[in-house]
Formats: structure tokens, C-alpha cells, sequence
């Protein structure tokens, strides 16, 4: 009876620990952006998003790499983030045409310079209506941090108050 059951087991804790295994950021967070950030919002909001999240980033860049491997890789940020948001890389240096929010065209370069984006990775979230919500320069501390941003902008929290503020309240709610 044992020897029966223990297969089992074992399939299950297998089952288990891979549902928490790191997936690539590129498949399962960032969706394909189709070069048309304008449509890419109406299609944000007709799905009932609460925003469109960007992150700037270029190859070599260390905040990025920290991003992607300890953060964007993570289930639970992934499976959040699709429910909430449209989510898409764009690289700093990039020659693919992307037409903005204003339907204005760029390349991915060209675009990041009209933003001044000055450093990777930068985080921006746009509401549904196109304007900036909110804007970190460079990584968050770990996958708890980068959640409550994403509670911060899918609640509307940022609406009255910034991150840092919202991050106290939850820290002061934690210690209650």
C-alpha cells in the first residue's frame, strides 16, 4: 500500500514545487507589443485593465537582469500583472517602430527620448487613458515590493498619494 501511495506523493510535491519554478519574464509577463502603444491602450482598456506597464531597459544592464531573474519571473508577479495590466519591454536602444500613445511614430529609441527616460530599467504606468501614472527609475527591492507597486496603481491609490507613502501604510498595517 505505501509503495502505491508514494508515487503519488511524490507526483504531487512535484506538481507543487513547479507550480512556484521561475518562468521566462518574455512569455509569460511582457505580451507581444505590437508596435501600436495607441491600440495596444484601447485594447487595455476594453479588457478592463487599469493600466499599460513599460519597462525601459537596454542589453547589459545589471537592474534589468535583477528584474527579470528575481522578479518578472515569478508566477505570482506574472499571473498578477497579466490580470491588471498590458506589460511590455521596450529597449532604450531599439530600432523597432512603436507609434505612442498620441499616435505620434518612433522607434523604440526615439520614444524613450521623448520620454527622457535617463537610466534602466525605468518602470512607467500608464492609465487607460494614456497619461503617466506613475515612473520608477530602477529595480524594486524584490517580487513584495513590485506587487504593491502594481496594488498602488491597479487600486488608484496613486491618485492621492506617491509609492513611498503607500508602502508606509502598508508596513504600518503589517506591524498592527
Amino acid at each position: 500500500m505505501l509503495r502505491a501511495i508514494l508515487p503519488v506523493v511524490a507526483l504531487l510535491f512535484a506538481v507543487a514545487a513547479g507550480a512556484a519554478e521561475p518562468r521566462d519574464p518574455y512569455q509569460y509577463f511582457f505580451n507581444p507589443l505590437t508596435g501600436d502603444l495607441k491600440a495596444e491602450l484601447a485594447d487595455a482598456k476594453a479588457a478592463g485593465k487599469q493600466a499599460v506597464f513599460l519597462m525601459f531597459e537596454q542589453e547589459g544592464c545589471p537592474g534589468c537582469a535583477h528584474m527579470k531573474s528575481r522578479v518578472l519571473n515569478r508566477p505570482e508577479v506574472q499571473q498578477f500583472y497579466r490580470e491588471h495590466f498590458l506589460n511590455f519591454a521596450i529597449d532604450i536602444f531599439g530600432a523597432v517602430p512603436v507609434t505612442d500613445f498620441a499616435g505620434r511614430p518612433h522607434t523604440e529609441k526615439t520614444y524613450a527620448q521623448s520620454l527622457a527616460i535617463k537610466g534602466t530599467p525605468t518602470l512607467v504606468f500608464y492609465d487607460t487613458d494614456g497619461r503617466e501614472a506613475v515612473r520608477i527609475l530602477g529595480t524594486v527591492q524584490g517580487a513584495d515590493e513590485f506587487m504593491a507597486l502594481g496594488d498602488f496603481v491597479a487600486s488608484g491609490a496613486y491618485r492621492t498619494r506617491n509609492f513611498a507613502q503607500y508602502k508606509q501604510e502598508l508596513h504600518r498595517k503589517k506591524g498592527s
